[in-house]
């Protein structure tokens, strides 16, 4: 019974702590109680450039490599109008993702040339103006009308590269917890002169580090696309002219290939002149 008691107790006890923390703000932190706003202290910090050489130091974008990365697509596009001829079809190429994996620096080497993986991802964007055959009951002539599809043609692809300038790598983040040692009563049931010794649960103590890394980042700088388009079913016009024909799907092979610069911004030492 003595067991019993306690326990209802305890419940009572914390219901009653839940309803006030429920009556009071109900926001996660106090700003007006838990917060506090005072003068900072700025200390200058000298930091090493990343390259050697006097001067004066600078934050620059630094130009890790230039590649030429190639990929071959192929695409089956379906046209809504019948198709007489393609007269011009305009692309334009563009990166969703250049990203440069590099693992996080350790205590010997903080920098590196790679080999890396660099994964890209994104599409060719088409616009393809094509003639569209109307009817004409002589059949003598074709009369068309000027019609245009756009579509996007997606790539994904992976390069391993090697880099011409060292990569600053990714310093990691630390969390270290500690404790206190506290010696606790163990209460009813134990000798007076034993105790529970250990840390105390009810408290917790860490020192944590963030780094802001700077990111390696991409440019596109020009792309090169050599592509064949062709009908897979041309159908003739029969009260047309010969050899006329239209068609609504064309299989397209495509050789992609783009020059990329990968960047970072670090800090270099740049000479007074």
């Amino acid at each position: 019974m003595h067991g019993i008691s306690e326990r209802i107790t305890y419940r009572e006890v914390i219901s009653k702590e839940e309803k006030l923390m429920s009556n009071e703000n109900k926001q996660c932190v106090n700003l007006n109680t838990s917060a506090n706003v005072e003068q900072c202290r700025g200390v200058e910090i000298t930091s090493p450039p990343t390259t050697i050489g006097a001067g004066v130091p600078v934050k620059l974008p630094v130009v890790l490599g230039n590649f030429t990365i190639t990929s071959h697509l192929v695409a089956n596009i379906e046209f809504e109008h019948p198709v007489l001829e393609i007269k011009d079809i305009k692309k334009r190429v563009v990166l969703t993702q250049c990203r440069l994996m590099t693992p996080s620096s350790d205590s010997d080497n903080d920098r590196s040339t790679g080999p890396f993986p660099l994964f890209i991802k994104g599409f060719v964007r088409k616009n393809i103006q094509y003639a569209s055959p109307t009817h004409n009951e002589k059949g003598e002539c074709i009369s068309s009308e000027m019609k245009s599809l756009t579509t996007n043609i997606p790539f994904e692809c992976m390069a391993t590269v090697e880099l011409a300038n060292e990569v600053l790598l990714p310093t990691r983040n630390t969390r270290r917890e500690f404790d206190f040692f506290r010696s606790q009563d163990l209460g009813n049931g134990f000798p007076e002169k034993d105790k529970y010794l250990s840390s105390d649960l009810s408290q917790f103590h860490q020192q944590s580090s963030q780094h802001y890394n700077d990111l390696p980042f991409c440019e596109l700088v020009s792309s090169e696309i050599i592509e064949w388009d062709e009908a897979t079913d041309r159908r003739s016009l029969g009260d047309g002219p010969e050899d006329e024909g239209y068609f609504h799907h064309v299989l397209e092979k495509m050789m992609l290939s783009f020059h990329i610069r990968v960047l970072q911004s670090q800090q270099v030492s740049f000479g007074v002149f």
